[in-house]
């Protein structure tokens, strides 16, 4: 088994190249209704590589996969894009798939609201063998960022959204194998049934 820090030996380089931006990340733009930053995608997985030598990460949903900090400085280049829903949010739904090879989903987004302001980031990193499971690895690095979550101010851990979680304990396509307890369940139908993706 790889230790979390394999490719982190201390060889006095800055170890700059540890973390690589996959391709599928890149879809986190602006007007995307995702976690979208004022910084480059090769910055942020630079400072991920930073954060990963101060040890600023924890565990993922399997082995493989890490969750790295943001400090706390560059919190405001990351811009939530998430409303809490009351009994005055107008919701919108439609069919949806990430990718083509995909299959189709529902996708719930709010027409009204105003967006919350960013409480925590996390990056998502995917060592290299488990994207290589799916043939999805895009770089030769160990780790790869695969996404980044801006967090509403105010929540303390931001749940895998329920239709990921399936997709992933189905091993459909576009997931990567993975099983939740009923506790990660519930949590994720509770945050999902309160916040929603501004439009």
């Amino acid at each position: 088994m790889y230790n979390l820090l394999v490719n982190l030996k201390n060889n006095g380089d800055k170890l700059d190249n540890n973390v690589g931006v996959n391709d599928f990340v890149k879809r986190q733009q602006k007007n995307t209704g995702k976690t979208y930053s004022t910084l480059t995608f090769e910055e942020i997985a630079k400072h991920a590589s930073d954060q990963l030598q101060k040890k600023q990460y924890s565990k993922g949903y399997r082995d493989g996969v890490i969750i790295v900090k943001v400090d706390k400085s560059l919190i405001n280049k990351f811009k939530c894009p998430y409303v809490k829903i009351n009994n005055k949010t107008i919701l919108h739904a439609e069919v949806s798939k990430r990718r083509p090879e995909e299959e189709n989903y529902i996708r719930i987004k709010a027409k009204n609201g105003t967006e919350i302001k960013t409480g925590k980031v996390d990056l998502i990193l995917y060592r290299n063998d488990v994207l290589k499971e799916t043939n999805e690895q895009t770089t030769d690095c160990i780790w790869e960022l695969i996404s980044f979550h801006a967090i509403p101010e105010g929540i303390d851990e931001l749940p895998m959204g329920p239709v990921t979680m399936m997709r992933n304990q189905l091993e459909l396509k576009g997931g990567t194998k993975g099983q939740y307890s009923s506790k990660q369940w519930a949590n994720s139908v509770y945050f999902w049934q309160n916040y929603a993706i501004k439009e």
